[in-house]
């Protein structure tokens, strides 16, 4: 049962394809962009609070350097260059000590043995994909990847997620997004996709997560019941 895109469930097709956010549901990066982040920024002159951090948590890398620059504007280096060296930064940090967030390997594998296309939707800077994909050695799972960086608008904007759902070719509808983040859920709401929230252990008992399909401690909690459950969902 579930085992082919072609089957049917009660009626309604199965979900044919699953979309991953990366930075916080792939990946276990959100201390290294923070790292980045507060060094590159300091560096010029910066306050970087945790405060005004925590607003910055679901923007795009230029977002984010715009962000402080409205803050904190700096002389002798413009907005792309700093963004640039804080995307140099995040990829070394990933190269050097990323790791997998629990389940990749399972959750992965779960839905290739469906027979499922499996696509990527970021806020992150295209070049990061590769870096991420490659480190956990995953790259050879996706059909196809996605970056903000090619959209007028970041997430909470679906438009990454339309994007991704295209080049798979397969309806928004019968897609799943997995998303560690509001902004990322919303996105993939606006875009007519499912979603599985996997929200940081601090945040599991948010309701704000409670607008998902399904809601994980962790990937490997995924299973047949959750994929029929939203099958049959509205």
């Amino acid at each position: 049962m579930l085992d082919s895109e072609l089957i049917q469930l009660n009626g309604i097709d199965v979900m044919q394809a699953v979309i991953f956010d990366m930075d916080g549901t792939l990946i276990d990066s959100e201390p290294m962009w923070k790292e980045a982040e507060k060094e590159i920024f300091s560096s010029l002159g910066v306050n970087v609070s945790e405060a005004l951090s925590a607003k910055t948590a679901s923007m795009t890398t230029r977002e984010v350097t715009e962000f402080w620059y409205s803050h904190f504007p700096w002389l002798g280096k413009n907005i792309e260059q700093v963004e640039n060296e804080v995307v140099e930064r995040v990829a070394a940090l990933i190269s050097e000590n990323g790791g997998p967030m629990e389940g990749v390997e399972y959750i992965l594998n779960f839905f290739q043995k469906k027979e499922m296309k499996i696509g990527l939707s970021t806020n992150a800077p295209s070049r990061l994909i590769p870096v991420v994909l490659n480190k956990l050695g995953i790259s050879h799972y996706f059909h196809s990847t996605s970056s903000s960086e090619h959209e007028t608008q970041g997430k909470p904007d679906p438009a990454v997620y339309l994007t991704t759902a295209k080049k798979l070719g397969v309806e928004p509808s019968k897609c799943i997004a997995f998303e560690d983040s509001l902004s990322g859920i919303i996105a993939a709401s606006k875009a007519n996709i499912k979603t599985v929230a996997v929200p940081p252990r601090t945040e599991f008992t948010d309701k704000k997560y409670d607008m998902s399909h399904v809601k994980l401690s962790r990937l490997s909690d995924f299973t047949d019941s959750h994929l029929e459950a939203i099958a049959c969902s509205n």
